[in-house]
């Protein structure tokens, strides 16, 4: 029996292991990446409100979104391997200089590709 519900789906889990599964296959390392930045205008928000400090929701929004695509990208590898989980999974993140000040924000999420079976 499978670990997903759905024929699609990838379980994704942080830990090691998965209680009431067992791993019967090790497939290998995974990973998916989200590559975002603002526009012009949202650019120019998040700066002024730098200057006065708070919250940057813009910001928060846009890495959220980064992270998802980043977990999208490591199911749809896992998935492409016939895995069925993806165990001990973790977020790399960054940003860099795409030119004429565009900053952007990248989101890497990497773990072990696994097939694993309800006991």
């Amino acid at each position: 029996m499978s670990a997903s519900t759905e024929a699609n789906s990838v379980l994704i889990l942080t830990i090691n292991d998965c209680p009431g599964m067992r791993v019967v296959r090790i497939i290998g390392p995974v990973y998916g990446t989200g590559v975002r930045s603002r526009n012009i205008v949202g650019n120019l928000l998040g700066g002024m409100r730098a200057l006065f400090g708070g919250k940057q929701a813009g910001y928060l929004k846009m890495i959220a979104q980064t992270r998802d695509d980043a977990l999208e990208q490591l199911a749809e590898h896992a998935r492409s391997l016939g895995a069925n989980a993806v165990l001990g999974m973790r977020f790399d993140s960054g940003e860099f200089d795409a030119g004429q000040g565009q900053a952007m924000n990248e989101v890497t999420a990497y773990g072990t590709a696994v097939v694993v079976e309800v006991l």
